[in-house]
């Protein structure tokens, strides 16, 4: 999970000025979002903030086909007055017409756990992607796994593992992506020397036309302190 930097007073005028007027209750909030009609537009400024990349998962929804929705970190039926809240706006995979496409690998904003259909999100337990230290909670593994951090307290542990599951992050679809990704790494690393790899770093983690690779954690994590180093360079560390 990448730290998501929100852009001040991101979004349209519309969504600003709905804000004002915050609905109260689940229902009024439910239907004053689905009449909302600019919508399309506060997705692309989420995009742009995200690097394009889906703010739970990582992945690049729009390379596979499923497209993005808004997502609100903290769910419309349990905190109402922040349905539209820009700071409480993200954009998540999937776009609701194209949920059927992998229909037993839901993740993200529209994973059952995140929905609440089993009951409400423990936000205590969640972590957020718009905590500075998000990243730090989770590890990625060679398997295509993600788990909690074995470094952090049981306690932060917990709640990395509750995310996990509430998100779907570890479904047959993400290990499978992951996996792919991590072998993919060891293959550069295989064929090329460690001067090489300055170039490769590059590659994998600068942003091409404002858009990031999938799994940027993962492939920042598996170059180490060769990704910290690239990544400082990189318009003063805005990556970072």
């Amino acid at each position: 999970m990448r730290h998501i930097k929100k852009i001040n007073m991101g979004g349209t005028d519309r969504l600003h000025n709905q804000h004002h007027n915050p609905p109260y209750t689940p229902q009024e909030a439910t239907s004053r979002w689905q009449n909302f009609n600019d919508k399309l537009k506060n997705l692309e400024f989420l995009l742009h903030e995200q690097y394009y990349l889906c703010c739970y998962s990582e992945l690049r929804a729009d390379e596979e086909g499923i497209g993005y929705h808004i997502e609100h970190i903290e769910n419309k039926g349990q905190n109402p007055a922040k349905t539209f809240d820009y700071t409480n706006l993200a954009a998540s995979a999937f776009h609701s017409d194209n949920l059927k496409k992998l229909p037993n690998n839901v993740f993200g904003g529209h994973a059952v756990g995140k929905r609440g259909v089993n009951g409400a999100v423990d936000m205590n337990q969640f972590i957020s992607p718009l905590q500075a230290n998000c990243a730090d909670y989770f590890i990625y593994l060679s398997d295509g796994s993600i788990k909690p951090n074995a470094r952090l307290s049981q306690t932060e542990q917990d709640k990395a593992l509750y995310t996990i599951n509430i998100l779907n992050l570890n479904c047959p679809f993400l290990i499978t992506k992951r996996e792919e990704i991590y072998k993919e790494l060891e293959s550069l690393l295989d064929k090329h020397t460690d001067d090489e790899m300055v170039y490769w770093a590059e590659i994998e983690l600068f942003p091409i036309k404002h858009r990031l690779s999938s799994f940027f954690t993962l492939r920042r994590h598996f170059f180490g302190n060769l990704a910290e180093q690239i990544l400082a360079s990189y318009e003063n560390g805005t990556l970072l």
